[in-house]
């Protein structure tokens, strides 16, 4: 099932930018057309890709995975580096000859946390120090314009040196984007990527390693359920 889905996103939805050749993936519209934006939810898709690449090492397209799942990560670090508050956007657009830019509708952020999961995900399997520099940026810049004396809030306008807040933490703050964040710069020991998965909401799950045929009869219905 994923490398049926990769295909189709690797194929078809997977391009560079002009003239800074960044990866990212586009979407597609109702009506089957391709739309060249990538939104901060996207960009979670790094990380996955990346952990593609580990867990099905004899795939044909292994090496690709990995190679677009850095590409995506490091696009998604420059959607932060290129604003003025070095936070990224809800959404930027593409535009050959400089890159993207950051449309009015989609200036502002929602503390979410889909670039520093990649960030995560990627230090973790390479060990490039660059992904703890740029989570850490990124942290940085939280801590500046997000942070208030009750918590944290997101902001209107990404780039604008004032960004003006919403006044709103939004709950996946605390269970992802500092979690991940935390993750990012603790021992590889801390929630073992050799031994757990996160759901979507970065819930740790220990990896199931007994045949399904052995599990108790329960348990499997309780998955169908799922």
């Amino acid at each position: 099932m994923f490398e049926e889905s990769m295909n189709g996103v690797l194929n078809r939805l997977t391009f560079k930018t002009e003239p800074s050749k960044l990866t990212y993936i586009a979407q597609l519209d109702r009506a089957g057309r391709v739309e060249h934006r990538m939104e901060h939810l996207a960009c979670f898709a790094g990380g996955m890709l990346a952990l593609g690449s580990t867990t099905e090492p004899t795939s044909p397209r292994a090496k690709e995975y990995m190679d677009v799942g850095a590409g995506v990560t490091e696009t998604c670090h420059e959607s932060y580096k290129r604003t003025a508050t070095g936070i990224g956007p809800e959404f930027i657009e593409i535009v050959p000859g400089s890159d993207f830019q950051v449309p009015a509708r989609g200036k502002h952020y929602l503390l979410r946390p889909e670039v520093v999961e990649s960030f995560f995900v990627l230090w973790r399997l390479t060990k490039d120090p660059k992904y703890r520099e740029w989570g850490w940026e990124a942290f940085q810049a939280m801590e500046k314009h997000c942070r208030t004396d009750k918590g944290y809030s997101g902001l209107h306008d990404v780039n604008s040196p004032n960004p003006g807040k919403d006044d709103l933490q939004q709950s996946f703050f605390l269970a992802e984007t500092l979690k991940y964040l935390y993750l990012l710069f603790s021992d590889d020991d801390v929630i073992s990527l050799d031994e757990f998965v996160f759901n979507t909401e970065a819930h740790p799950l220990r990896k199931i390693t007994e045949p399904l045929d052995s599990w108790p009869q329960e348990l499997k219905f309780a998955l169908l359920l799922q």
